[in-house]
């Protein structure tokens, strides 16, 4: 069977942003069906939108399933995960800048503070959700002026992640000129 990944991107993202596209190319160079599917309202992000959105994007999940998460993409993926049927497994997962715990570095915007509130405030069962994939990787950057290293420990400790923290790769966004990310190549043919 063909092994999927989907490509889960964050706040304000979009199919052929940043380092997707390149990613996309690779894995699908190597064998890989990669979807990349546009979650709704991206520049106003909820995760109870975005949840259903990338199930429908799925269909049926099974070991030949993988997801690669960016940002708020990370938490999305936890939220799916969460919801399926008791034994179902996944293959894995690479968590790219992913929170749990806390933000930083956002805008003195009301609704700004408001939209990255209810994403951290939203309440995910990360022992559900780890019950139905065996491995997963979470990467961070030592510079990522909106995700601050403290997030490491909750996919250490509670989802059994490998970590990896790389140097001055800032968010791993497009937006910083960040248009391929070999570490996520990496680490999903390491987990695949």
């Amino acid at each position: 069977m063909k092994k999927r990944v989907f490509v889960v991107h964050g706040w304000d993202g979009y199919p052929e942003e940043g380092w997707f596209p390149w990613l996309k190319r690779e894995l699908e160079s190597r064998g890989f069906e990669v979807h990349i599917p546009q979650l709704p309202d991206a520049k106003y992000p909820k995760l109870e939108k975005w949840t259903p959105a990338l199930a429908e994007a799925v269909g049926k999940a099974d070991e030949y399933t993988y997801f690669v998460g960016h940002s708020m993409g990370t938490k999305t993926i936890i939220k799916y995960l969460e919801g399926l049927p008791e034994g179902t497994k996944i293959g894995g997962v690479v968590f790219v800048a992913g929170f749990l715990k806390r933000l930083t570095g956002l805008e003195d915007d009301p609704e700004v503070h408001e939209y990255a509130g209810n994403w951290l405030e939203a309440p995910v069962d990360l022992e559900k959700a780890r019950s139905h994939f065996e491995k997963s990787t979470a990467i961070f950057s030592d510079n990522d002026h909106y995700v601050p290293l403290d997030n490491v420990d909750d996919f250490r400790d509670k989802l059994g992640s490998k970590i990896l923290i790389e140097h001055n790769m800032d968010h791993f966004s497009g937006s910083v000129g960040v248009t391929e990310l070999p570490i996520a190549l990496q680490s999903l043919l390491e987990i695949a």
